[in-house]
Parts: structure tokens; C-alpha cells; sequence
């Protein structure tokens, strides 16, 4: 069934509202950014996925992300920590990268019994290993275990409109019954990337939040 052009017109309007309501950055306004909760997943080198799955294997595409060219494949993963205790059913995501990177809650790692250290994606030197386990083969990973830094994703468009700039730190504050402010918030600014806020699975109980929860951002 079409919809008429009042139905349109208005449905235009609000998203128009709501586009303003988030990229206010005026005295009068404040700074807003939906959420995007990271629950735990590896990122894999052709040659991790191959051991891991076969030669030659590609991953098949689930779900897009939120940051363009991203996905989660279908492929999972067992990951396991130095006191033998295991997490299964890890997602992998895509595409592959030049790096194997582990991201884990802090919860994730007391249960695996590793360290976490808080790192920036790629920043993988003196990060504890863990070893990797898929259908077809075994890694032992020397390094690569870490808890992924609090970071916001954002075009140089809206870091202009944010009145911040790539590497700088931020607050981001939560409204609400479980309301409070997240310190240490990375800027992360590329004209490959869209608008949106990372964090753990432990961040986001901590807070109550869900996916598309907004914050506002505090330079």
C-alpha cells in the first residue's frame, strides 16, 4: 500500500528532528550519540582463518555493522584462557585483517583467567594470548587478548559538528535511573567510519543501556 504524501511528509520531517535533536551541538544543545554495545568477538588474518577453518575457506556474511564494510559472519570460535576454562561460540568478524585481535569484557577475562589489558584496536604489543579453537584446526595466539578501549567512531563532519578531533579524549553521559559518566572515551575520526559509540558488554549492564541507546558527549 502507498502511502500518501502527508504520511511521507511528515515521516520525513521527524527523522529531520531527530537527525538535529542528535547532532546539536549549539550552547543550547547538547551533544548526542547512539550505542553500539560490542559483545565479545575475534578479528582474524587469512592465515588464523585458514588454520582455523581450512585453506582457502571465506567467511560467510551474517549481519552488516555498523561501521561500513563491517560484518559479523556466522562462523564462531572457541576461545580458551590459561586457567582451562573455555568461551564458546565466539563471533568472528569480518573482513579479515592484518592483525588476530581478541576482544573480551573484563568479565570474559576473569572467567579465561587472563589479565585484559584496556587497548586501542591494533595496539596488540605485550597483550596476554589465549588459544583459538575452530572445526579444523587449533592457534595458540602468543598476544592479541585484550578489552577494547571506549571509543566513538565518527566522519570528520561530525567531529567538526562534536567540536572534537581524532585521538582526543571525551566523556560520555548516561541519563537514567542507572545514570552515570563514562570517563576515557576515545575519538576515532575517518571519513570510513559512521557515527557511533563502542563499548563493552560490562559498560553497558553497568548503565542499563541497549543498542541505540544515546549518550551525550562531554569534550
Amino acid at each position: 500500500m502507498t502511502e500518501s504524501p502527508d504520511v511521507v511528509r511528515i515521516s520525513e520531517e521527524v527523522a529531520r528532528r531527530v537527525r538535529e535533536r542528535l547532532t546539536d551541538t549549539s550552547p543550547r544543545g547538547k551533544s548526542f550519540v547512539s550505542i553500539g554495545i560490542s559483545a565479545r568477538h575475534i578479528h582474524l588474518t587469512r592465515e588464523v582463518l585458514e588454520s582455523l577453518f581450512g585453506k582457502g575457506y571465506r567467511l560467510n556474511r551474517d549481519k552488516d555493522l555498523s561501521q561500513p564494510g563491517e560484518f559479523a559472519a556466522k562462523e564462531r570460535v572457541t576461545i580458551v584462557g590459561p586457567s582451562g576454562k573455555a568461551i564458546e561460540n565466539v563471533r568472528v568478524l569480518g573482513p579479515t585483517r592484518n592483525f588476530t585481535q581478541i576482544e573480551l569484557s573484563r568479565s570474559d577475562g576473569l572467567r579465561l583467567g587472563i589479565d585484559l589489558p584496556i587497548r586501542r584496536s591494533g595496539d596488540l604489543s605485550g597483550t596476554p594470548g589465549a588459544t583459538v579453537v575452530g572445526p579444523l584446526g587449533t592457534v595458540n595466539l602468543k598476544e592479541g587478548a585484550v578489552s577494547a578501549t571506549r571509543h566513538i567512531h565518527m566522519t570528520p563532519a561530525d567531529a567538526e559538528r562534536f567540536g572534537v578531533g581524532d585521538g582526543q579524549i571525551v566523556k560520555a553521559r548516561v541519563m537514567g535511573e542507572r545514570g552515570l559518566v563514562f570517563d576515557n572515551v576515545l575519538v576515532r575520526v575517518s571519513d570510513r567510519f559512521a557515527l557511533d559509540f563502542h563499548l563493552d558488554t560490562d559498560d553497558a549492564n553497568a548503565a542499563g543501556l541497549e543498542n541505540g541507546s544515546l549518550v551525550e558527549i562531554i569534550p
